[in-house]
């Protein structure tokens, strides 16, 4: 069994894989996150994912499965990318604020041979937030470097009404989905 590397600095997604029992290496795999021109969402997601396992599986000197993954939260057809300051964060936040907008989570698989990429959409539904609570979640700290500037495994929690969809993919990583794929690449989960 080739062994797997994670292509990501998240702590959520390294989280995520130990959940499921899973053995891996971190390994960096910078790359350029600008959205190309009409880019869908979907293709941004996919590309990101495949392009940071790609970035690893370049920097292994031996074999190996290296796993990329990207997340988007997308409003009205617009990825919405991490707050630039607090008045980026207060906009985007009163933007999702009582309305459903969707969280895209792309993970791709490459081990020298082959590459796969998948991608899973969910639905995330916001009750109305009021400015203090806005102005009082920036001041924790936590949607400074969160993707659409919230966190739903953290504070963030308490605005999120409902999820339709994969909730480990809106946290960085659909479970599910990245455990048959991690199968198809000969790596067992925790029931190996």
């Amino acid at each position: 069994m080739n062994p797997l590397y994670l292509a990501s600095g998240s702590p959520r997604r390294r989280e995520l894989l130990e959940q499921i029992g899973v053995a891996f290496s971190v390994i960096a795999a910078p790359i350029d996150e600008t959205p190309l021109p009409d880019e869908s969402p979907r293709a941004y997601v996919e590309r990101l994912a495949l392009g940071k396992a790609q970035a690893g599986a370049r920097s292994l000197t031996g074999a190996g499965v290296v796993l990329g993954a990207d997340t988007a939260v997308i409003l009205d057809g617009r990825i919405l990318g991490k707050p630039l300051d607090q008045a980026d964060s207060a906009a985007t936040l009163a933007a999702l604020s009582g309305r459903e907008h969707q969280v895209l989570t792309a993970v791709a698989l490459v081990d020298g041979e082959r590459r796969q990429v998948l991608s899973v959409s969910s639905q995330v539904t916001f009750r109305p937030l009021s400015e203090g609570e806005i102005r009082a979640y920036w001041a924790s700290g936590e949607p400074r470097d969160k993707a659409g500037g919230y966190a739903i495994q953290g504070l963030g929690a308490v605005f999120v009404q409902r999820v339709t969809g994969s909730y480990s993919a809106v946290v960085g990583l659909p479970l599910c989905e990245t455990a048959e794929l991690l199968g198809d690449f000969g790596i067992p989960c925790w029931q190996a």
